[in-house]
């Protein structure tokens, strides 16, 4: 399950590389509305406003996107992982206590992005489970446009960092064709990778069109897309400090594999503990306080199809705290 925050104005606390050239941005020919006499003199110019600009007022926009993480799994929600910048947007904007999620990857980020049916843009399926059918050979039509595509015909730049795991497998190399990669759906650059999910500590980078080795590299892969996001932007804001942006980041966490540093490991050792009977419990108290569900609200049995925390071998439990304290670790930094 994945889920995404937006934050009007929201600035993103976190070398701009040349490459093969993006996709330029849609800009047909525009009527002349001037004069052309016989002479210079006898000719009225026209200034052609080839590419829109941003109203003075545009926000800039940022959109988070992660995988896995539950709906009761942040402290916005009720959670236990504790993520104190999701925190303060949540409390200063909305939160959605009523957003539906396509349950897996590829599927929600298409209808994040096209703000459609996943179905009705061929995304019903991981890209690479394509078939053959309607509304499952995962080729996004050019017809239903990107939000970033949108964003650009309106004046904003627009980058796209970490997980894509939108473009064909067939087209996942250098050979291309480029145009269902991200900076062929309407983002100026890309930082990031193609699967569903790649090394943690050793990813699977890739600029723009260009393959990168970052060997020896020694940054979890959430710091090097926080680094990236940052240098986007200031490239951008000196050049043209009034020109709005559009950051689309989705992480490489909470999806597997969960690898993080030993340090964020140890801050939540111990914490769950209690099992997912008690967690439950208690999230969905904290929850009713919270009025991110009534104060009448009854909690349902425990799914019969997952066993009781009590009834786990010991080793079962201890591999389960482990992956928990894994997931936190990566939410906590953001």
């Amino acid at each position: 399950m994945s889920n995404h925050l937006k934050s009007k104005g929201a600035a993103f606390v976190a070398s701009l590389f040349l490459s093969l050239p993006s996709f330029g941005q849609y800009s047909p020919e525009q009527k002349f509305e001037g004069e052309i006499g016989k002479t210079l003199s006898e000719s009225v110019p026209y200034k052609i406003q080839f590419n829109k600009k941003a109203s003075p007022d545009a926000p800039n926009i940022v959109w988070i996107l992660i995988d896995d993480a539950g709906f009761g799994a942040t402290t916005p929600f009720g959670g236990l992982v504790e993520t104190p910048n999701f925190e303060k947007i949540a409390n200063n904007g909305l939160k959605f206590t009523n957003f539906h999620t396509t349950a897996i990857c590829s599927p929600t980020r298409a209808a994040l992005l096209t703000g459609r049916n996943h179905h009705s843009v061929h995304i019903g399926l991981l890209t690479p489970a394509a078939v053959d059918f309607p509304g499952y050979d995962t080729r996004i039509p050019f017809e239903k446009a990107t939000v970033a595509e949108i964003f650009r015909e309106n004046g904003y730049n627009t980058f796209a960092l970490g997980k894509w795991h939108l473009t064909p497998v067939v087209e996942n190399s250098q050979a291309g064709p480029f145009n269902r990669w991200p900076t062929g759906r309407g983002f100026d650059h890309f930082y990031g990778f193609h699967p569903g999910a790649t090394d943690q500590w050793h990813p699977e980078l890739w600029e723009d069109q260009t393959k990168l080795s970052i060997e020896p590299n020694t940054k979890h892969l959430n710091e090097l897309l926080a680094d990236k996001a940052i240098k986007y932007i200031a490239n951008q804001k000196s050049s043209n400090p009034e020109k709005p942006f559009f950051l689309y980041l989705a992480t490489g966490a909470t999806h597997s594999p969960h690898q993080v540093a030993k340090e964020w490991i140890d801050k939540y050792k111990g914490k769950f503990d209690l099992g997912w009977d008690e967690y439950r419990k208690v999230v969905f108290e904290r929850q009713k306080k919270l009025g991110i569900i009534p104060a009448n609200t009854v909690l349902p049995e425990r799914n019969p199809n997952v066993k009781a925390w009590k009834d786990l071998s010991e080793k079962r439990e201890e591999s389960l705290c482990s992956f928990h304290g894994s997931i936190c670790c990566f939410l906590f930094l953001y």
